[in-house]
């Protein structure tokens, strides 16, 4: 069980979740919840003990100084905080986690008892997936939800993905199971530059959040980041012609394949977004 620190009564709560991992394509999803914690200040409240979820051998504790100069031993763990963000008229669960090497189900559960006991209304999973996807282009971000009535508001374009997955995909179930609404978001990092970061996909999967929040979200350095992650891989491209020659195939693809329509809402849901944040200034 996860014991909390100093807690007040939350608002309303929501969860953000996202795992390392397998599920984390270049750290784009546990990227955003690291930016979400710094932007909104979140507060760590809670941790999962990690004796029973983690081979140590696989995720080897951390030995560090802290700010006091003194040797710190860090376990890897999945941690739970909670942001109250001004822009919001509800509170926010964070939750930063690393995905098990064991007992998956047990996992959720406790991490599920937790967001209960907070009184989550919703949860959200963000993760990152590898794709045939050229980074000149926006990001693709796929999702599914829980409630026909978020499909159908949020206009979620439906993952069709069939095979093996990872502790988002276990995370999510187990939330069905519980008959809690549920939110996926899932953002295709370009293969070809797995390497973290990659700030366009986190900055594509907080323009979904925006969408399901209808509230501007703290944007810090991500559109600079992003745009300079763009031209940091142009450049690379450029100095490989068959690297060159591949990214403008992916782009010919994906020019003739996406429907002129489904551009058509892309741009006004980012023009929407645009004009929120305009208000919001």
């Amino acid at each position: 069980m996860i014991e909390f620190d100093d807690l007040q009564d939350l608002t309303s709560p929501v969860v953000i979740a996202a795992f390392e991992g397998w599920n984390d394509a270049a750290e784009a999803a546990s990227g955003l919840v690291d930016h979400l914690m710094h932007e909104w200040k979140a507060e760590v409240i809670g941790a999962i003990d990690p004796e029973e979820f983690y081979d140590f051998q696989v995720n080897r504790p951390i030995i560090g100084t802290d700010a006091n100069g003194h040797r710190r031993l860090t376990w890897p763990t999945s941690r739970i905080a909670v942001a109250r963000p001004a822009a919001l008229d509800r509170d926010v669960i964070l939750i930063r986690g690393i995905e098990p090497n064991m007992r998956w189900r047990q996992f959720c559960a406790e991490l599920l008892a937790a967001c209960d006991d907070l009184g989550a209304e919703l949860v959200v999973t963000l993760g990152a997936l590898l794709a045939d996807t050229p980074h000149t282009r926006p990001i693709p971000v796929t999702g599914s939800a829980s409630e026909p009535e978020l499909v159908d508001r949020l206009r979620i374009e439906q993952s069709s993905y069939e095979g093996p997955t990872g502790i988002v995909g276990v995370f999510n179930d187990a939330c069905i199971q519980l008959d809690i609404p549920s939110v996926a978001y899932w953002a295709a990092v370009p293969h070809y530059v797995a390497q973290p970061p990659c700030p366009k996909a986190t900055l594509a999967l907080l323009g979904q959040l925006e969408e399901l929040f209808e509230c501007p979200m703290p944007l810090g350095d991500l559109v600079e980041d992003s745009e300079a992650w763009e031209r940091g891989v142009d450049e690379l491209a450029s100095e490989d012609e068959d690297v060159a020659d591949y990214v403008r195939a992916l782009e010919e693809t994906r020019d003739t394949t996406e429907l002129p329509e489904a551009s058509g809402e892309a741009i006004a849901r980012e023009f929407e977004r645009y004009l929120k944040r305009r208000g919001e200034d």
